[in-house]
């Protein structure tokens, strides 16, 4: 492969070890790398997830970001922590203000709550190599916040991400590099399902193809893989080489919109008759940002999710003819689907609701029996009141029983307490 025709880049992508566990670790004076401590997004339910634990209580029980509260090992010395996710935030956001001391904003890329990429081109002058800078910044972190993190070094944001999850993690010191030369000796090697970017549904299709391994995909013949897969095969094919033209500068923190969307899953089995008033809470949520970003939509998603008794569920929806963000509107239509694809009897623990197929809201078209501008009015006043006095201010009563669900999340961020 000939990169010569190909951008290179300094970029790090930075993986705040354990973040949570670690913020609560620091919260309460202990050692990141030393305490037991699990954060539980609600230690007052037994099946609650354990959103973190820290890299000691991973060695020393085995326990991953995938288990329950129940299966925590009875070791007196684990702290067990409910999870502030606002208090996340706000660490997250105070890391990304001191990469503003090295670098431009348009250099930084959130990624999410405890990861980004940092574009460093130019650097080298004032604080030596990208190796030199990562160690830095790896110090300065640990000092201010005293949270340990790896980071991965590419010439560009695949390379730097890749890198970083492969051998950073398993580094002494928690930093690797892979440059384009490097990608064959470095990345090949690793198993397809390890590379950022291939999920399970695409690794068995790939494994239906005999590709186990990174270098094999690159082998495969770009034009099969853009037969099979499209322009994903065509993406997997360079990624594969190590080439990513995705922009390292940039303003990140715009993306086109393409639907609004909540979901929700349920603390206990709903019956068929409880979950309309969730439906409603939900549709309530979507339209209210949908007004928001003056935007509105012509199809309506509708995902109902049964509980593990008996599992299974649907997923369906229906479109109509003139764009609303009403929410009674996107109510009504969730609620067809409901009643037509619901089948009268399972128990149900999860439900979502979308507006997709969107476009501008610039203009209410008038018919002779329709009420839509009083229902836009109405709406607009709602979000008004709430954007003013909080989300609770102003609620459908139904939210106020026992199937509804927004009173208790309000108090949460991402699902979880704040």
């Amino acid at each position: 492969m000939d990169y010569s025709s190909y951008p290179r880049h300094d970029v790090l992508c930075i993986d705040m070890r354990s973040f949570y566990a670690s913020v609560e670790c620091t919260r309460r004076g202990l050692d990141p790398t030393k305490a037991l401590l699990a954060v539980v997004g609600d230690p007052n339910r037994s099946g609650s997830i354990v959103l973190a634990a820290s890299p000691a209580l991973k060695k020393k029980h085995g326990i991953s970001n995938v288990s329950r509260f129940f299966e925590l090992p009875k070791d007196p010395d684990i702290v067990i922590a409910q999870a502030h996710m606002g208090d996340y935030l706000e660490v997250s956001v105070e890391i990304t203000k001191m990469m503003m001391s090295y670098v431009p904003p348009e250099a930084i890329h959130v990624y999410s709550v405890d990861e980004l990429w940092v574009t460093i081109d130019g650097l080298e002058k004032l604080y030596g190599s990208p190796a030199d800078i990562a160690r830095m910044i790896q110090d300065n972190i640990r000092d201010q916040f005293g949270i340990e993190c790896v980071i991965g070094i590419g010439d560009n944001k695949f390379l730097a991400k890749v890198v970083m999850d492969i051998h950073a993690k398993k580094a002494a010191n928690g930093i690797a590099e892979c440059r384009y030369e490097d990608v064959q000796k470095l990345l090949w090697p690793t198993p397809i399902e390890d590379i950022w970017g291939i999920g399970s549904r695409m690794m068995r299709n790939l494994n239906r193809l005999g590709i186990v391994r990174l270098g094999q995909l690159a082998e495969y013949p770009l034009k099969y893989m853009k037969k099979h897969y499209g322009i994903i095969g065509e993406q997997l094919h360079w990624h594969a080489w190590g080439v990513d033209l995705s922009p390292v500068l940039g303003d990140f923190t715009k993306s086109e919109q393409k639907g609004y969307g909540h979901g929700v899953t349920l603390l206990r089995d709903y019956t068929g008759e409880e979950l309309p008033t969730v439906i409603l809470d939900l549709c309530e949520e979507a339209c209210r940002r949908a007004r928001r970003d003056k935007q509105a939509g012509r199809t309506v998603h509708l995902s109902v999710s049964y509980s593990s008794e008996g599992g299974g569920g649907f997923s369906r929806s229906m479109s109509m003819d003139l764009p609303t963000n009403i929410t009674m509107d996107m109510y009504h239509l969730c609620m067809r689907l409901f009643r037509t694809f619901y089948d009268g009897e399972s128990k149900i623990r999860r439900t979502s609701v979308t507006l997709t197929n969107l476009d501008e809201d610039i203009a209410t078209q008038l018919t002779l029996f329709d009420d839509r501008p009083k229902k836009k009015d109405v709406g607009i006043v709602m979000d008004e009141i709430r954007d003013k006095y909080g989300s609770t201010a102003i609620l459908r009563a139904s939210s106020f029983t026992d199937a509804g669900i927004t009173p208790e999340r309000s108090k949460k961020i991402g699902g979880h307490f704040a």
